[in-house]
Protein backbone atom coordinates (compact mmCIF):
# COMPACT_ATOMS: atom_id res chain seq x y z
CA UNK A 1 0.00 0.00 0.00
CA UNK A 2 1.67 3.30 -1.28
CA UNK A 3 1.58 6.70 1.09
CA UNK A 4 -0.67 9.32 0.77
CA UNK A 5 1.41 12.66 1.20
CA UNK A 6 -1.22 14.96 -0.64
CA UNK A 7 -0.77 18.16 2.16
CA UNK A 8 2.21 20.25 2.15
CA UNK A 9 3.63 21.06 5.14
CA UNK A 10 2.79 24.80 6.54
CA UNK A 11 6.74 25.59 6.84
CA UNK A 12 7.44 24.57 3.38
CA UNK A 13 4.52 26.48 2.57
CA UNK A 14 5.75 29.40 3.73
CA UNK A 15 9.16 29.39 2.91
CA UNK A 16 8.56 29.25 -0.46
CA UNK A 17 6.22 31.98 -0.34
CA UNK A 18 8.75 33.94 0.67
CA UNK A 19 11.12 33.14 -1.72
CA UNK A 20 9.21 33.74 -4.46
CA UNK A 21 8.30 37.11 -3.16
CA UNK A 22 12.05 37.90 -3.68
CA UNK A 23 11.77 37.71 -7.66
CA UNK A 24 8.49 40.11 -7.29
CA UNK A 25 8.53 44.26 -7.32
CA UNK A 26 7.84 45.72 -3.94
CA UNK A 27 3.79 45.89 -3.65
CA UNK A 28 2.53 43.82 -6.24
CA UNK A 29 0.02 42.71 -6.06
CA UNK A 30 1.31 38.41 -6.96
CA UNK A 31 2.64 38.97 -3.10
CA UNK A 32 0.10 38.22 -1.65
CA UNK A 33 -1.72 36.43 -3.49
CA UNK A 34 1.02 34.01 -4.25
CA UNK A 35 1.03 33.74 -0.82
CA UNK A 36 -2.08 32.86 -0.60
CA UNK A 37 -2.17 30.38 -2.98
CA UNK A 38 0.83 28.18 -1.42
CA UNK A 39 -0.99 28.50 2.07
CA UNK A 40 -4.26 27.64 1.24
CA UNK A 41 -2.25 24.23 0.84
CA UNK A 42 -1.64 23.89 4.27
CA UNK A 43 -2.81 21.55 6.14
CA UNK A 44 -2.89 19.80 9.21
CA UNK A 45 -4.31 16.33 8.62
CA UNK A 46 -2.44 13.42 9.71
CA UNK A 47 -0.85 11.52 6.69
CA UNK A 48 -3.11 8.46 6.33
CA UNK A 49 -0.31 5.59 6.07
CA UNK A 50 -1.25 1.67 5.85
CA UNK A 51 -3.85 -0.74 4.47
CA UNK A 52 -7.55 0.26 4.94
CA UNK A 53 -9.47 -2.01 7.20
CA UNK A 54 -12.26 -4.19 5.04
CA UNK A 55 -16.00 -3.62 6.47
CA UNK A 56 -17.29 -6.14 9.17
CA UNK A 57 -20.40 -7.24 7.09
CA UNK A 58 -20.70 -7.43 3.31
CA UNK A 59 -24.05 -7.95 1.92
CA UNK A 60 -22.89 -11.28 0.30
CA UNK A 61 -22.23 -12.51 3.45
CA UNK A 62 -26.14 -11.99 4.53
CA UNK A 63 -27.89 -13.27 1.46
CA UNK A 64 -27.84 -16.78 0.16
CA UNK A 65 -26.49 -17.55 -3.07
CA UNK A 66 -28.63 -17.33 -5.76
CA UNK A 67 -31.11 -14.97 -4.06
CA UNK A 68 -31.76 -11.40 -6.12
CA UNK A 69 -30.18 -8.30 -4.57
CA UNK A 70 -33.52 -6.06 -2.95
CA UNK A 71 -31.36 -3.59 -3.03
CA UNK A 72 -31.05 -3.72 -7.07
CA UNK A 73 -34.72 -2.78 -8.00
CA UNK A 74 -35.54 -2.12 -11.09
CA UNK A 75 -36.27 1.70 -12.33
CA UNK A 76 -36.84 1.95 -16.03
CA UNK A 77 -38.79 5.24 -15.33
CA UNK A 78 -36.48 6.93 -12.60
CA UNK A 79 -37.30 10.10 -13.53
CA UNK A 80 -40.74 10.57 -13.76
CA UNK A 81 -40.75 8.33 -9.78
CA UNK A 82 -38.23 11.04 -8.12
CA UNK A 83 -40.79 13.80 -10.36
CA UNK A 84 -43.63 11.96 -8.35
CA UNK A 85 -41.83 11.39 -5.18
CA UNK A 86 -41.15 15.24 -4.82
CA UNK A 87 -45.25 16.29 -5.90
CA UNK A 88 -46.27 13.63 -3.19
CA UNK A 89 -44.17 15.09 -0.57
CA UNK A 90 -46.23 18.62 -1.38
CA UNK A 91 -49.36 17.36 -1.76
CA UNK A 92 -49.24 15.35 1.36
CA UNK A 93 -47.76 18.13 2.97
CA UNK A 94 -49.51 21.11 2.26
CA UNK A 95 -53.09 19.29 1.80
CA UNK A 96 -53.36 15.55 2.60
CA UNK A 97 -52.44 15.62 5.66
CA UNK A 98 -53.65 19.20 6.72
CA UNK A 99 -57.61 17.26 5.88
CA UNK A 100 -56.26 14.30 7.66
CA UNK A 101 -55.27 15.77 10.97
CA UNK A 102 -58.61 18.31 10.72
CA UNK A 103 -60.67 14.50 10.95
CA UNK A 104 -58.14 13.85 13.61
CA UNK A 105 -59.18 16.77 15.65
CA UNK A 106 -62.82 17.01 15.74
CA UNK A 107 -63.39 13.03 15.91
CA UNK A 108 -62.59 11.04 19.18
CA UNK A 109 -60.47 8.34 18.54
CA UNK A 110 -63.54 6.40 19.60
CA UNK A 111 -65.34 7.66 16.09
CA UNK A 112 -62.66 7.13 13.92
CA UNK A 113 -62.05 2.98 15.30
CA UNK A 114 -65.81 2.63 14.22
CA UNK A 115 -65.40 4.34 10.76
CA UNK A 116 -61.95 2.22 10.32
CA UNK A 117 -64.08 -0.85 11.27
CA UNK A 118 -67.02 0.03 9.28
CA UNK A 119 -64.30 0.65 5.85
CA UNK A 120 -62.66 -2.61 6.85
CA UNK A 121 -66.11 -4.52 6.44
CA UNK A 122 -67.16 -2.80 3.53
CA UNK A 123 -63.59 -3.95 1.72
CA UNK A 124 -64.10 -7.39 2.12
CA UNK A 125 -65.63 -8.37 -1.00
CA UNK A 126 -61.98 -7.67 -2.86
CA UNK A 127 -60.61 -9.62 -0.10
CA UNK A 128 -63.33 -12.35 -0.77
CA UNK A 129 -62.70 -12.30 -4.26
CA UNK A 130 -58.88 -12.63 -4.64
CA UNK A 131 -58.81 -15.82 -2.00
CA UNK A 132 -61.09 -17.16 -3.97
CA UNK A 133 -58.54 -16.51 -7.36
CA UNK A 134 -55.71 -18.24 -4.70
CA UNK A 135 -58.25 -20.80 -3.98
CA UNK A 136 -57.74 -20.54 -0.38
CA UNK A 137 -61.37 -21.65 0.22
CA UNK A 138 -60.64 -21.56 4.26
CA UNK A 139 -59.48 -17.88 4.11
CA UNK A 140 -62.47 -17.07 1.77
CA UNK A 141 -65.13 -18.79 4.12
CA UNK A 142 -63.81 -16.78 7.40
CA UNK A 143 -64.23 -13.50 5.11
CA UNK A 144 -67.71 -14.32 4.44
CA UNK A 145 -67.99 -15.09 8.17
CA UNK A 146 -66.23 -11.91 9.13
CA UNK A 147 -68.78 -10.30 6.84
CA UNK A 148 -72.25 -11.71 8.56
CA UNK A 149 -70.55 -11.25 11.63
CA UNK A 150 -69.78 -7.85 11.53
CA UNK A 151 -73.02 -6.58 9.26
CA UNK A 152 -75.52 -8.05 11.91
CA UNK A 153 -73.55 -8.20 15.27
CA UNK A 154 -71.18 -5.36 14.77
CA UNK A 155 -74.21 -3.35 13.74
CA UNK A 156 -73.29 -2.78 9.51
CA UNK A 157 -69.09 -3.90 10.37
CA UNK A 158 -68.88 -0.49 12.67
CA UNK A 159 -67.50 -2.78 15.63
CA UNK A 160 -65.42 -5.46 14.73
CA UNK A 161 -67.37 -8.60 16.63
CA UNK A 162 -65.15 -11.29 14.35
CA UNK A 163 -61.89 -10.17 15.26
CA UNK A 164 -63.13 -10.61 18.60
CA UNK A 165 -64.35 -14.29 17.90
CA UNK A 166 -61.06 -15.29 16.86
CA UNK A 167 -61.93 -14.42 12.90
CA UNK A 168 -58.78 -12.25 11.63
CA UNK A 169 -58.86 -9.95 8.24
CA UNK A 170 -57.75 -12.31 5.44
CA UNK A 171 -56.20 -9.04 3.52
CA UNK A 172 -55.70 -9.77 -0.30
CA UNK A 173 -55.51 -7.81 -2.94
CA UNK A 174 -54.94 -8.67 -7.00
CA UNK A 175 -51.13 -7.63 -6.84
CA UNK A 176 -50.72 -10.50 -4.68
CA UNK A 177 -52.57 -12.59 -6.54
CA UNK A 178 -51.11 -11.91 -9.64
CA UNK A 179 -47.28 -12.37 -7.78
CA UNK A 180 -48.84 -15.86 -6.32
CA UNK A 181 -49.05 -17.04 -9.61
CA UNK A 182 -45.61 -16.29 -10.57
CA UNK A 183 -46.69 -12.81 -12.22
CA UNK A 184 -42.97 -10.25 -12.19
CA UNK A 185 -43.41 -6.91 -10.29
CA UNK A 186 -42.00 -5.32 -13.55
CA UNK A 187 -40.09 -1.67 -12.76
CA UNK A 188 -40.89 0.55 -9.48
CA UNK A 189 -43.44 2.95 -10.19
CA UNK A 190 -43.89 6.35 -7.33
CA UNK A 191 -47.38 6.61 -8.57
CA UNK A 192 -48.79 10.69 -7.73
CA UNK A 193 -50.87 10.78 -4.67
CA UNK A 194 -51.23 6.85 -4.04
CA UNK A 195 -47.52 6.31 -3.54
CA UNK A 196 -45.12 3.77 -3.97
CA UNK A 197 -45.79 0.54 -6.31
CA UNK A 198 -45.03 -1.42 -9.37
CA UNK A 199 -46.23 -2.51 -12.81
CA UNK A 200 -47.76 -5.71 -11.19
CA UNK A 201 -49.50 -3.93 -8.26
CA UNK A 202 -50.84 -1.05 -10.26
CA UNK A 203 -52.62 -3.60 -12.49
CA UNK A 204 -54.02 -5.47 -9.49
CA UNK A 205 -55.08 -1.90 -8.16
CA UNK A 206 -57.45 -1.17 -10.99
CA UNK A 207 -58.78 -4.76 -10.97
CA UNK A 208 -59.55 -4.21 -7.20
CA UNK A 209 -60.78 -0.86 -7.72
CA UNK A 210 -63.15 -2.69 -10.60
CA UNK A 211 -64.34 -5.20 -8.64
CA UNK A 212 -65.14 -2.59 -5.89
CA UNK A 213 -67.52 -0.31 -7.97
CA UNK A 214 -69.09 -3.42 -9.80
CA UNK A 215 -69.89 -5.96 -6.84
CA UNK A 216 -68.99 -3.62 -3.79
CA UNK A 217 -71.01 -1.15 -1.92
CA UNK A 218 -70.64 1.52 -4.72
CA UNK A 219 -72.89 -0.85 -6.44
CA UNK A 220 -75.17 -1.71 -3.78
CA UNK A 221 -76.56 2.03 -3.62
CA UNK A 222 -76.15 3.71 -7.05
CA UNK A 223 -75.73 6.80 -5.64
CA UNK A 224 -73.55 9.32 -6.87
CA UNK A 225 -73.64 11.27 -3.35
CA UNK A 226 -72.88 7.89 -1.13
CA UNK A 227 -70.32 7.44 -3.96
CA UNK A 228 -68.64 10.82 -3.40
CA UNK A 229 -68.81 10.60 0.71
CA UNK A 230 -67.54 7.19 0.49
CA UNK A 231 -64.85 7.97 -1.88
CA UNK A 232 -63.56 10.88 0.62
CA UNK A 233 -63.94 8.69 4.06
CA UNK A 234 -62.15 5.80 2.68
CA UNK A 235 -58.95 8.69 1.32
CA UNK A 236 -59.26 10.34 4.76
CA UNK A 237 -59.31 6.86 7.00
CA UNK A 238 -56.84 5.46 4.57
CA UNK A 239 -54.26 8.15 4.95
CA UNK A 240 -55.25 8.35 8.91
CA UNK A 241 -54.21 4.78 9.33
CA UNK A 242 -50.61 5.09 7.56
CA UNK A 243 -48.02 7.15 10.06
CA UNK A 244 -45.68 7.19 7.09
CA UNK A 245 -44.62 10.99 6.30
CA UNK A 246 -42.35 11.63 3.15
CA UNK A 247 -39.11 13.40 4.26
CA UNK A 248 -39.55 12.16 7.54
CA UNK A 249 -36.12 9.94 7.82
CA UNK A 250 -33.72 12.80 7.09
CA UNK A 251 -31.91 10.69 4.54
CA UNK A 252 -30.69 12.14 1.29
CA UNK A 253 -31.26 8.63 -0.26
CA UNK A 254 -35.11 8.40 1.03
CA UNK A 255 -36.46 7.64 -2.48
CA UNK A 256 -33.79 4.46 -2.88
CA UNK A 257 -35.10 3.22 0.69
CA UNK A 258 -38.64 3.59 -0.01
CA UNK A 259 -37.73 1.69 -3.14
CA UNK A 260 -36.13 -1.14 -1.68
CA UNK A 261 -38.40 -1.85 1.54
CA UNK A 262 -41.57 -1.39 -0.67
CA UNK A 263 -40.51 -4.14 -2.94
CA UNK A 264 -39.18 -6.32 0.14
CA UNK A 265 -42.69 -6.36 1.79
CA UNK A 266 -44.51 -7.06 -1.08
CA UNK A 267 -42.35 -9.79 -1.96
CA UNK A 268 -42.61 -11.16 1.61
CA UNK A 269 -46.32 -10.43 1.80
CA UNK A 270 -46.48 -12.82 -1.66
CA UNK A 271 -44.72 -15.40 0.31
CA UNK A 272 -47.64 -15.44 2.62
CA UNK A 273 -50.36 -15.71 -0.08
CA UNK A 274 -52.27 -19.10 0.34
CA UNK A 275 -52.26 -18.90 4.00
CA UNK A 276 -54.87 -18.22 6.51
CA UNK A 277 -53.89 -15.03 8.21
Amino acid sequence: MKNYRDHIPCSMAYATAKRSAGFLTKGSLLVPLLAVLLLSACSTAPIVTGPVEPPLRRYEDLVKPGQPNMLDVKDSVEGFNRGSYRFNYYFDEYLYRPIVRGYEFITPNYVEDRVSDAIDNLGEITNLTNNLMQFNLKAAGITVSRFVINSTIGVGGLWDQAKKMGLNRQTEDFGLTLGHYGSGSGTYLMLPVLGASNVRDTTGLVADVATSNYLGPVAWINDSTFTYAYSGIYAVDRRHRIPFRYRQTGSPFEYELIRSLYTMKRDYDIGQTGEVK
